[in-house]
């Protein structure tokens, strides 16, 4: 099977909220599916969206297999133009355990770099995140604000994109700037 790697363009901007919203629908529930394509929709509309970040993988027909987002983020307003969050991520269920995602995020690592961002920031399973090159953010000084709820300290990762960057980045994770995450 052939596949591509691209930024999602306008044949696939609703495709790729569906396939956001059906994976994390099977991986859980309609509700967490619903939520994640709110995100996904409220990160395209926020001024830290960058759509060159925001990619697909797709075969041959150009059906997506996998997506990724990496969009800006800030530590209590420093870091803008150096950090980065990625969410989500969703690889179709059929075809997990095929690199995809390794694939779809070394690719975004490599672009995020020329373009010019040091780090990343994900939440997840480390199991998922580890192999990536994702450690604990608690140990960089990159904590969970007070409204962000964690199963574990380590669910919450960072990951050098140029060495050395995180003796630089520290602060406090606050997702206030995102409606969506603040409907309690």
């Amino acid at each position: 099977m052939e596949r591509y790697i691209k930024p999602v363009d306008d044949l696939h901007r609703e495709g790729a909220l569906d396939f956001v919203q059906m994976v994390f629908t099977e991986h859980k529930d309609a509700e967490e599916g619903a939520l994640v394509r709110r995100l996904t929709e409220e990160i395209r509309r926020k001024k830290y969206y960058l759509p060159q970040l925001e990619l697909m993988i797709v075969d041959e027909k150009d059906e997506i297999l996998g997506y990724a987002m990496f969009s800006r983020f800030h530590l209590e307003g420093r870091y803008e133009d150096a950090f980065l969050m990625l969410t989500p991520v969703a690889v179709r269920p059929d075809v997990q355990r095929q690199h995809i995602s390794k694939q779809l995020l070394e690719y975004g690592f490599e672009a995020a770099r020329t373009m010019g961002y040091k780090a990343v920031l994900v939440e997840g399973n480390p199991a998922n995140y580890h192999a990536r090159g994702f450690v604990t953010a608690a140990d960089h000084g990159i904590v969970p604000g007070p409204k962000v709820h964690l199963p574990r300290i380590e669910c919450m990762m960072v990951k050098e994109l140029v060495p050395g960057a995180l003796e630089q980045i520290h602060g406090v994770v606050d997702y206030s700037f995102y409606d969506v995450l603040n409907m309690e």
